[in-house]
């Protein structure tokens, strides 16, 4: 479950400071000043990730537009913020400095991904929903496993499109990426079965 902690004005070098033993869990994010700390997820948060990332890196290679990555990541779309988005998709020409890249170039996305889990939806919907579309980032979705919805959100909407039966993303390419809805939510669902047997 995503929450905030202790009430009190967190900083990105205390956030830093939390995440200097480079453990991918628990995920620290600050956003306005609020710690957000969230545990390890389940098996199928971490199955949607995986399928969602797949998709975006098939599709990115073969139109040659921008990289799809995985969180943990500490993105600081705008200074004082630290956020991790579980999948995100970074611009071809987005300004990497040096032979060691830092997540401190990243400061726009062409998409940020959350797949919900039990806990995460205010904070997914409201909070990171508010952020991520006031700060570079072209479109954001929330990923609903347990309704097997999209909700997509840009900049220019009040409201999100609920989308059930496909999504498509053009990202930097005239040629979009079909996702096909029932099936990415069916694989997912197919992939957790084998684990109960």
């Amino acid at each position: 479950m995503a929450m905030p902690a202790i009430r009190r004005r967190w900083t990105s070098a205390d956030v830093r400071a939390l995440m200097h033993d480079h453990r991918a869990w628990p995920r620290y994010e600050l956003i306005a000043g609020v710690l957000l700390v969230t545990p390890a997820p389940g098996w199928p948060h971490q199955i949607a990730v995986t399928e969602l990332w797949s998709l975006l890196d098939a599709y990115l290679e073969q139109v040659r537009g921008g990289v799809a990555v995985i969180s943990p990541a500490d993105l600081e779309l705008r200074p004082g913020t630290i956020t991790q988005p579980d999948v995100f998709v970074v611009a071809a020409d987005t300004p990497i400095v040096g032979d060691d890249p830092h997540w401190s170039d990243i400061t726009a996305l062409l998409l940020a991904i959350e797949v919900l889990s039990p806990g995460t939806a205010r904070v997914d919907r409201v909070e990171k929903r508010d952020f991520y579309l006031d700060s570079n980032v072209a479109e954001y979705w929330i990923v609903d496993l347990d309704a097997r919805v999209v909700e997509r959100w840009t900049g220019a909407q009040e409201t999100p499109e609920i989308l059930r039966d496909r999504i498509a993303w053009y990202g930097e390419s005239s040629q979009p990426l079909i996702i096909d809805l029932p099936a990415f939510f069916d694989r997912v669902a197919t992939k957790l079965r084998r684990l109960k047997r």
